[in-house]
């Protein structure tokens, strides 16, 4: 049977409750639920990287890369992706954000699947993102 391990990139804070920031087992590797904090920083507390959709959305989708890449997997890996908006009115402004992000990644694989819900997060945040991935 394959060894489940436990992924938390050097950009990473450790979690607040008792999860991972990613777990990868055989050639599945799922992302938890990412936001849009700075990378870890001694004495910081985890800070937001800004207040706009756009400055939350980039880094949380930087966040979600760096576990992907720490399980040793690329976007190119992700089958599903989950984002969590606390607005419904951030849908189209995150969309353009998103299909940018994702043209400047330079995809050889189609993209993944996604579905877009609406959530309540903690005061600041606005956006939340998690991943499932396979590897080859």
């Amino acid at each position: 049977m394959t060894e489940k391990t436990a992924l938390t990139p050097k950009t990473h804070t450790t979690p607040p409750a008792r999860f991972s920031h990613g777990v990868r087992k055989g050639n599945i590797l799922q992302v938890a639920g990412q936001v849009g904090f700075l990378p870890a920083e001694e004495g910081r507390p985890p800070t937001p990287a800004g207040p706009t959709l756009r400055e939350q959305t980039l880094q949380t989708l930087a966040n979600v890369k760096a576990i992907l890449e720490e399980g040793g997997a690329s976007w190119d890996d992700a089958m599903m992706i989950r984002v969590y908006l606390t607005d419904t009115a951030h849908f189209a402004e995150f969309n353009e954000i998103y299909d940018a992000y994702f043209e400047e990644q330079a995809l050889t694989a189609p993209p993944a699947a996604r579905t877009t819900v609406y959530v309540g997060l903690p005061a600041g945040l606005l956006v939340e993102i998690d991943t499932l991935a396979v590897l080859a």
